[in-house]
């Protein structure tokens, strides 16, 4: 089986780093080419520095890693410290990065990645604010043709929202990105908080991480060890989902994960409902699907295969 080459687009956020881990220990199955970073969960600034922190935990200084857009298309920054820490990666004590940030642009590297590869080979996997894709997207439409999939985390249905009573945070942040990503006619897997709430650390989940005894384990149980606090007091959780991880899981493992090829609507105008993700999951409105909408996962694999592929780091 050939690798699929990737591009993560991220805000890292723990979650986004576990996400992240999880690819660079596996390629057999996932070729990343580089990270973009886009502002979401901290400011830009930060971002691009938690990229290169988790890259080099994962012993792979040689990844590139670009700065994009440091603010929404139309709209205000909302960050998201309360969740994640003041810097983003808050929990374990990781050193600062060495390695250095890219000069292009992460639009610019995504643009030229997709127009150089193969039509159809470079799978995009945004795992904060779609802002960056969107970007890409309007700058440089003929792309839209030459991705291979988008794989996203973002959105919920059931599950309403985390940032608003109807929003989930990545959407709410760049409603009017999302609404360009949905239209955009490339193929879409949506993963919303239906299935990411369920991605649940449990005790005995986190201490499995903990107990590979690696640089890459140990952080990533003390990364949930931080921003399960968040959960438990919202949700009465018994853990932290690991949202982001999903995506990367996906490409793996696919079958772990079930869903309905849906229509999907962004909510732009209305600020009660702003940045909802209006899943058409009973296909009452008569609308062309435009995304898989996944709904239900193998937690048990999905763990399964988590630990096991940080162990490898």
């Amino acid at each position: 089986m050939t690798a699929r080459k990737i591009i993560i687009d991220t805000d890292p956020g723990q979650d986004d780093a576990v996400a992240i881990l999880l690819a660079l220990a596996s390629p057999e199955e996932i070729d990343v080419l580089g990270l973009t970073c886009v502002a979401g969960n901290v400011p830009l600034e930060l971002t691009a520095k938690n990229a290169r922190i988790i890259c080099e935990l994962a012993g792979r200084s040689d990844l590139p890693v670009f700065a994009g857009c440091d603010r929404p298309l139309g709209r205000d920054l909302v960050t998201a410290e309360h969740v994640h820490g003041k810097t983003g990666l808050d929990g374990p004590d990781l050193p600062d990065p060495v390695m250095p940030l890219q000069e292009k642009h992460s639009v610019d590297f995504i643009i030229d990645t997709l127009r150089e590869q193969p039509g159809g080979t470079v799978t995009l996997c945004p795992l904060g604010p779609l802002t960056n894709i969107a970007t890409a997207l309007q700058r440089a439409p003929d792309i839209a043709g030459k991705i291979r999939e988008i794989v996203l985390m973002g959105g919920a249905y059931f599950e309403v929202g985390n940032i608003t009573p109807a929003a989930e945070f990545n959407i709410y942040v760049d409603p009017q990105a999302a609404e360009i990503v949905f239209k955009c006619g490339a193929p879409i897997v949506v993963m919303p908080l239906d299935v990411t709430h369920k991605a649940l650390v449990t005790a005995a989940r986190n201490d499995a991480f903990r107990a590979l005894g690696t640089p890459a384990g140990i952080a990533v149980a003390q990364m949930t060890d931080f921003f399960e606090r968040f959960d438990k007091a919202k949700y009465g959780s018994a853990g932290a989902p690991l949202h982001d991880p999903c995506v990367t899981a996906y490409l793996i493992r696919p079958d772990l994960f079930s869903g309905r090829h849906v229509n999907v609507e962004i909510e732009t105008t209305s600020e009660l409902t702003m940045g909802m993700t209006v899943a058409d999951w009973w296909g009452v409105t008569g609308r062309d699907p435009n995304a898989l909408f996944v709904g239900d996962l193998d937690a048990e694999g999905f763990f399964e295969l988590l630990t096991d592929r940080l162990s490898r780091l």
